[in-house]
């Protein structure tokens, strides 16, 4: 959301029912004129919650998690320097927009020295989105040098983003309400290469997906008659479910998951029950997870009997789904994701 805008009433009252974690922005949400606007907010922002946790009038834990999505490097260290231990205490940490080789040795050594200076544990999420990784010509040779500079500051980076609205900009181009990041061909493949270095079974990133564009309609959507509905098979069918914006949500999120992809930024809290709700894992994946965790070795038939569950190629698959299934819960089947939206 724009650093500019007031929700601290609503943090304190806990408005925001089942918002874990935002991001106020330095970035594209406000024009530059109102950065010194916005960084003021932010900081009455974050001395007030800290205030109020120093007296005991809010937990901390009831804070959802902090984040700043600074504009660039220079404007991020002079933030920096207007914190100090109370309010860093309240952060998180920073989401860092066009992040790429050219900048990213300036944004990872002053989040590590903000870290001993404030003494506190604050996170890095750079987003991926510039043309260094749009471009073929340049891709390979800046994903492996982002790699290896990433890796040096491990224990700071909490999650990596993909910027599809940046990448689109690029190249001209924007999704439509009925149409998916996926259908997108160059980003598409910008998306692929990503993965392919970033998703490995040894790299141990979390990465999450790029955001949908389109804000849902106002009100409730009436899920009583589509409980019993096979919702990945309706929705990769394209059955019409809710309303365009939602289904086109959701479709996405189908694919995002398929990909290997932990969550999804969002723009507004009208998605937060969407796109959480579509963590949650199924029992069938669950029981398979877990059998395939308890095996030995070789082959053997799922619980339901409709697949086989390959222990050596499946485990890295496995692990990811039980600790999914401890963050998000375990669902009797898909039909079940529509009762969480609610």
């Amino acid at each position: 959301m724009p650093g500019t805008k007031n929700i601290l009433d609503k943090l304190v009252n806990n408005d925001f029912t089942n918002l874990t974690s935002f991001v106020m922005c330095f970035e594209d949400a406000i024009s530059e004129k109102d950065l010194e606007k916005a960084e003021s907010n932010v900081l009455h922002h974050l001395q007030s919650l800290s205030n109020k946790v120093n007296n005991n009038e809010l937990l901390l834990d009831d804070i959802p998690l902090f984040f700043v999505r600074v504009r660039n490097p220079r404007q991020f260290t002079s933030f920096i320097k207007k914190l100090n231990h109370d309010t860093a205490s309240i952060l998180s940490g920073f989401v860092f927009p066009k992040f790429s080789s050219s900048n990213s040795s300036d944004y990872l050594d002053e989040l590590s020295g903000a870290n001993e200076v404030l003494e506190t544990k604050l996170y890095g999420m750079p987003i991926l989105e510039g043309p260094s990784i749009a471009f073929l010509e340049s891709r390979v040779d800046e994903l492996f040098r982002l790699k290896k500079e990433i890796s040096a500051f491990d224990d700071l980076i909490l999650n990596l983003r993909i910027g599809g609205t940046d990448f689109s900009s690029i190249f001209g181009v924007r999704r439509g309400i009925n149409t998916s990041i996926y259908d997108i061909l160059p980003v598409r493949d910008c998306i692929s290469d990503i993965l392919n270095f970033f998703a490995r079974d040894d790299a141990e990133y979390c990465l999450s997906a790029p955001v949908w564009e389109y804000f849902l309609a106002d009100g409730h959507e009436d899920l009583s008659k589509h409980l019993d509905l096979n919702l990945h098979h309706s929705l990769l069918k394209r059955k019409p479910i809710l309303n365009d914006a939602i289904d086109g949500l959701l479709r996405e999120v189908l694919i995002d998951k398929s990909n290997g992809f932990v969550g999804k930024t969002v723009i507004h809290p009208s998605h937060l029950n969407y796109v959480n709700g579509m963590q949650a894992i199924t029992k069938e994946e669950y029981e398979d997870a877990l059998q395939i965790l308890n095996a030995n070795d070789g082959v053997i038939k799922s619980v339901k009997s409709n697949k086989m569950n390959e222990v050596n190629p499946h485990t890295s698959w496995a692990k990811e789904v039980v600790l999914k299934a401890d963050a998000y819960g375990v669902i009797e089947d898909e039909s079940h994701y529509l009762r969480l939206f609610n």
